[in-house]
């Protein structure tokens, strides 16, 4: 590794390492807007669901994207209220972004490039209320209208991620989980290396390390705050994924609710009526259901 960052841990930490359940709202909301302004590659050349929402959402992003798409860079640094961990869905998210300290907002927007013509972002690090108004509004007229329809298949990623990293905990505890996080990135205690931007190290002082799962996240985010668990965002690996269900899920209806989903072998046919997600980590393959399969085994 040439630039690497270097999360070093101490005995407590590893105790208090902990794994988000699904994607932060509001920071996939704000990356996929940096999805969407790059070429089509990377994610979207092997996510293939990324294709035909690229191709439907794309045009007229800037519209789309409001106030969002300048305060988003094509690379690099975002500013730390577009993460917001408590919420559960985008409005939520962007009451709460909205309603940000105003000194801490100048201090989140101050490390952006200066763009001509960027006004209400100079009107938002001043706290103007109109200014947060217009956050909330673009902020959830971009989430609802782009983002929204991708979501579930988010989340069904991020279900089949979380059923690999709680499988891996429990066979070989934290470490065995800090050890296959990801392709490239190597468990050498005390630390843990990731590539990165730039190299440094960040000492996690007993706080421990949170980690956020991230579909469009194209390399390791880190989120600071001295006073909390250090945040590492991680991008999900590419699964096999399913097909909107139609044709092959009304076929399966017809069987056992119970026995279609947990005794057929059928892999194929479930994970192409949207029942369950694969993930491959080296030679295992772990199946999870998704929502929608939660839903049709519990009668919902």
């Amino acid at each position: 590794m040439h630039r690497v960052l270097r999360i070093r841990f101490g005995p407590a930490d590893l105790a208090r390492v902990t794994v988000a359940a699904t994607p932060d709202v509001l920071l996939e909301t704000a990356l996929s807007v940096r999805h969407l302004a790059a070429p089509a590659s990377g994610l979207a050349a092997h996510r293939g669901e990324l294709v035909a929402w690229r191709r439907a959402v794309k045009p007229g992003l800037a519209a789309r994207a409001g106030i969002l798409a300048r305060l988003v860079p094509p690379t690099g640094y975002l500013p730390d209220f577009l993460y917001q961990p408590t919420a559960r869905d985008a409005a939520t998210a962007a009451e709460l972004a909205a309603q940000t300290p105003t000194h801490r907002l100048a201090a989140d927007l101050d490390p952006l490039p200066t763009v001509p013509g960027t006004s209400m972002t100079r009107e938002l690090a001043q706290g103007s209320t109109a200014a947060r108004r217009k956050l909330v509004e673009d902020l959830t007229r971009y989430h609802r209208s782009s983002l929204a329809p991708l979501w579930p298949a988010v989340l069904n990623v991020a279900a089949a991620d979380r059923a690999l990293r709680s499988e891996t905990l429990l066979r070989g505890g934290v470490e065995a989980l800090l050890a296959t996080l990801q392709p490239g990135w190597r468990w050498a205690p005390p630390d843990l290396l990731v590539p990165f931007a730039s190299s440094h190290t960040v000492e996690l002082c007993g706080r421990g390390l949170h980690l956020m799962p991230s579909y469009f996240a194209s390399s390791a985010m880190l989120i600071y705050d001295p006073a909390a668990p250090t945040v590492l965002v991680r991008p999900l690996p590419v699964t096999d994924v399913a097909a909107p269900p139609g044709d092959v899920l009304g076929a399966l209806l017809g069987r056992t609710r119970a026995g279609v989903l947990a005794s057929s072998e059928h892999a194929t046919v479930l994970r192409a009526a949207g029942l369950i997600t694969t993930v491959r980590d080296g030679s295992r393959v772990l199946h999870a259901l998704t929502p929608l399969g939660e839903a049709l085994l519990a009668g919902g």
